[in-house]
């Protein structure tokens, strides 16, 4: 039996149109301006509820996903939770594989949000990576249950597609050019969504990947990484390097100390990829020109990293260079 797609309403119908707002503050006497795009203010708290509501609705009008389909997916943190919130609103089954890098929060709000967690504990024994774990965790589960639908973020088109038709059309609603494109890159389905929407729109925009110390995204070197959803340990397979005008790397430092000025000067609480956002810019700021429009997607809410980013002893003890 089918269920009626239409039970994607209510909070789901909040998802997206966040705010686009100057950060004059934080570039006081920067000759270019920059917006922040508050993907934080999603409902489920991130960027990753645009994807999670395109997949799973797509999923349903093509007929993959049913009334008693399981919902699986491998996740540092967000993606779970966003998948966590839309799946108990249609009333399926939603079982998240995490490793030991996943907040203590995010872990909170998945269960708090009736999502059943597989927590891998040792990374995979041949790139010594935790991902290719979770991903082969995935695929058990799928042989083990049958019927079940892998929402697949890093695979799966849609994740792109829900940024290429959402978060880049309100972004050129909002402003009369975008000079500078900041993003953070992990499953890369942010990034190719923006981007594809700039190009196929004809604009001359620079598109700046923001990625992690440590990820092999662009081909850097692998290496340990604290915070989840900047970075990973493979080049996705939705990816398209080809799009990107820049990479700039950050580090965890970098990091924790654009979160806390971002702070200081707006306000804002965000996650650790903002920090790394903010960071970059601010590493790029001799080469942007006067007069030029950036715009920051900043992806996350911060009260899951108060335990990590924000908090002093925390940082002392994992944190190089603190």
């Amino acid at each position: 039996m089918d269920f009626d797609i239409d039970r994607l309403d209510g909070l789901c119908q909040t998802i997206g149109r966040t705010p686009l707002v100057p950060l004059r503050r934080l570039f006081p006497d920067s000759p270019f301006s920059v917006f922040g795009k508050l993907e934080l203010m999603n409902p489920g708290g991130s960027a990753k509820d645009r994807p999670a509501l395109f997949i799973l609705r797509e999923a349903i009008r093509t007929g993959d996903i049913r009334h008693d389909t399981t919902i699986i997916e491998s996740s540092s943190g967000n993606m779970a939770v966003s998948l966590a919130q839309l799946c108990l609103i249609l009333g399926l089954r939603f079982i998240c594989v995490v490793d030991p890098r996943t907040t203590d929060s995010h872990l909170k709000l998945i269960r708090c949000l009736h999502g059943e967690i597989e927590r891998v504990e040792h990374p995979d024994p041949v790139s010594g990576d935790y991902l290719l774990a979770r991903i082969r965790r995935v695929k058990q589960l799928q042989q083990q249950i049958g019927n079940c639908y892998w929402t697949n973020q890093y695979g799966n088109p849609n994740n792109y597609l829900s940024h290429y038709h959402t978060t880049m059309p309100e972004i050129l609603e909002s402003l009369p050019r975008v000079d500078y494109l900041f993003c953070g890159v992990s499953s890369c389905g942010t990034i190719r969504g923006c981007a594809e929407r700039l190009k196929d729109s004809r604009l001359d925009t620079q598109i700046v990947a923001v990625d992690a110390l440590g990820s092999v995204i662009f081909g850097g070197t692998k290496g340990a990484r604290q915070f989840p959803g900047l970075g990973a340990a493979l080049s996705p397979p939705i990816s398209r390097k080809e799009l990107i005008d820049r990479v700039v790397y950050v580090s965890e430092r970098e990091c924790i100390e654009g979160c806390r000025e971002l702070v200081r000067t707006e306000s804002i609480v965000a996650g650790a990829s903002s920090g790394g956002i903010i960071a970059a810019i601010k590493a790029m700021q001799a080469d942007i020109p006067a007069g030029a429009v950036c715009v920051a997607i900043l992806p996350d809410r911060g009260d899951r990293y108060l335990d990590t980013v924000y908090d002093e002893e925390w940082v002392r003890q994992h944190v190089s260079g603190a």
